[in-house]
């Protein structure tokens, strides 16, 4: 039986170089302008996942 890609992951998760999980973070959607401009340069890049994280991811990408 193949194994199946949980899309939803599969839409949210970039895999970096070293094979590391990156996430995009939340809060920069809308409601911009109330927010500082430190709290939105904290949010401009991705996050890479912890180790826990990184093994429940790796368990619904199989063939990523």
């Amino acid at each position: 039986m193949t194994l199946k890609t949980r899309s939803g992951v599969k839409k949210r998760v970039k895999i970096t170089g070293t094979g590391k999980f990156k996430l995009g973070k939340a809060c920069k959607r809308h409601l911009l302008m109330d927010k500082s401009k430190k709290a939105k340069g904290r949010n401009k890049y991705g996050l890479v996942v912890s180790e826990a994280e990184a093994k429940k991811i790796a368990r619904q990408l199989p063939h990523g």
